[in-house]
């Protein structure tokens, strides 16, 4: 006799739609630009891609602006089962994203100063050949960058609000395996651009298998991969907690390296080298966007109540990858390289701010994540219109005496580097004054003392290369100041402006940044 039992009802996951809705738009922009891809001839490829990511970018950000300014809940919200936390700190950090995003989606699709565009057209093209003018003509720019800007940007966006661990490594993994492709992808110094791209790929999976058995650890501790289950266990739990501490630190590695922390930075300086210089702006500023938006929920969220027993760690991680980035910085011959190990000791920084574990620490972490990025976005396309016959004139001495050949591009760009620097009235500024500020209120007066050292240390590179472009003679066959176009412009102006802005008035963004706490659901 068979006996029939009532199968459970199905627990259908709620979803809040419309507070998910800038993630939506962009992956959707990119699911539509693969089938323009597929589907357009190739003349009309590049308008469409470009116009069609413009407009996603844009609507996700009005989007975005009409849900933080009306319908956001004070303490946010979960949705996906608690999977996606839409939260004050996900709402700047999407407003980020999404603003840096654009800046630097304008300079891949300029094909003004390098004729069309800096990406190879032919992505079968022999490594070490570099195409002609006709060949340009021919085959026009290679426009897959477009959808794999779009999913990275996705990948970060859900990145920052990942609520569980696995939910964050799908999403770190949509983020990095784009990049990878996008690093390869140089039309110039093809070798160059592809060993980056393997070293990057090599080196990303590696610490995604970090990241990944740090996740499984924790389930068997907490069993559960929610940040909040987590949070509970290491509250009160009577488990061993060698699988929580081991979980936690095979878990930071993986984040660390994310964020180009030292000593897990050494992708760091030749994939921006390598890398074409749109795709290392889109890295250099948005990847430390995601990467510090993931460290600062998981700390905060997951392990607060623990944070005696890794802060101490942490501090010797901060400090060693100032050290890094300060002292191999000025050893450095080549633009983008020494742009790169500025970017490993700013890591340094931000991270003093992401152990603070206070209301403080979280809004200057968070307003210095915006400063830098556009600081790094607009100092990049800089970097590009320096060139010669082989391209990006990227070494220094190509340098000297550029401000006799171009004051302009050399007066902004010394802006930029006293901005990275830290002078006053710059964003740059007002974002260490606050970081550190919030780490003395938290007791942390010994790290502050070494940061600023640091900061005074890394200074010196900063100013040889503003003393090199107006106390140098230019070389006679030295390098051309390419005449940016309207993208490019565009996009250098718009970081120049906000790391003006963010020096003189900045109370309105941190402001902002201070609106709310994390999700703790």
């Amino acid at each position: 006799m068979l006996f029939l039992t009532q199968a459970p009802p199905v627990q259908v996951p709620s979803i809040d739609y419309f507070a998910v809705t800038p993630i939506l738009i962009i992956l959707g922009a990119a699911c539509v630009s693969v089938l323009l891809e597929a589907f357009l001839p190739k003349h009309m490829r590049w308008p469409s891609q470009v116009f069609l990511s413009l407009v996603g970018i844009g609507a996700a950000g009005v989007f975005l602006a009409w849900y933080a300014s009306s319908s956001a809940p004070k303490g946010g919200v979960t949705t996906f089962s608690g999977a996606i936390a839409v939260d004050r700190p996900s709402l700047f950090l999407w407003g980020t994203l999404l603003a840096l995003a654009l800046g630097a989606l304008l300079l891949i699709a300029d094909r003004s100063v390098e004729p069309g565009g800096a990406f190879v057209a032919q992505a079968g093209i022999r490594p070490g050949t570099v195409q002609d003018r006709a060949q340009v003509g021919t085959t026009g720019m290679q426009t897959e960058v477009f959808p794999l800007t779009l999913f990275a940007l996705g990948g970060m966006m859900a990145f920052v609000a990942a609520n569980d661990l696995l939910t964050m490594f799908i999403a770190l993994e949509v983020l990095s395996l784009p990049l990878y492709l996008m690093c390869g992808l140089a039309r110039r110094r093809r070798l160059l651009s592809q060993e980056s791209a393997v070293k990057y790929f090599l080196l990303g999976a590696f610490s995604s298998a970090f990241f990944l058995y740090g996740l499984a650890l924790l389930y068997g501790y907490a069993n559960s991969v929610k940040l909040s289950d987590i949070a509970n266990a290491a509250a009160g739990s009577d488990r061993s907690d060698t699988l929580l501490f081991a979980g936690l630190g095979l878990l930071a590695v993986g984040l660390l390296f994310k964020g180009s922390v030292g000593p897990f930075h050494t992708w760091t300086p030749d994939v921006y080298q390598g890398a074409p210089t749109p795709v290392t702006a889109f890295m250099g500023a948005c990847t430390k966007v995601a990467a510090f938006g993931g460290i600062l929920r998981v700390f905060s969220v997951a392990f607060e109540s623990t944070s005696w027993e890794w802060r101490g760690v942490l501090w010797g991680v901060a400090i060693l990858s100032m050290l890094i980035g300060a002292v191999l910085g000025l050893t450095q011959t080549d633009v983008k390289r020494m742009i790169a190990y500025s970017s490993i000791a700013h890591a340094g920084f931000l991270l003093i701010g992401a152990i603070t574990m206070t209301e403080e620490g979280l809004s200057s972490t968070l307003f210095y994540l915006l400063a830098y990025g556009f600081t790094t976005l607009a100092a990049f396309g800089v970097v590009s219109l320096v060139r010669d016959g082989n391209g990006e004139a990227t070494h220094l001495s190509a340098w000297a005496g550029l401000a006799k050949r171009s004051p302009v591009l050399a007066g902004v760009f010394t802006f930029l580097l006293l901005a990275l620097a830290g002078i006053p009235l710059t964003s740059g500024f007002v974002g260490k004054f606050v970081v550190f500020s919030a780490a003395l209120s938290d007791g942390m007066a010994p790290l502050v003392v070494v940061a600023l050292i640091f900061s005074a240390v890394a200074a010196f590179f900063y100013l040889r290369v503003i003393v090199l472009m107006y106390f140098s003679e230019p070389a006679p066959d030295g390098p051309t100041v390419t005449v940016p176009g309207a993208f490019t412009t565009t996009a250098i102006t718009l970081g120049v402006i906000v790391t003006l802005v963010l020096g003189l008035i900045p109370a309105f963004a941190l402001d902002w940044a201070g609106s709310g706490g994390f999700a703790l659901k």
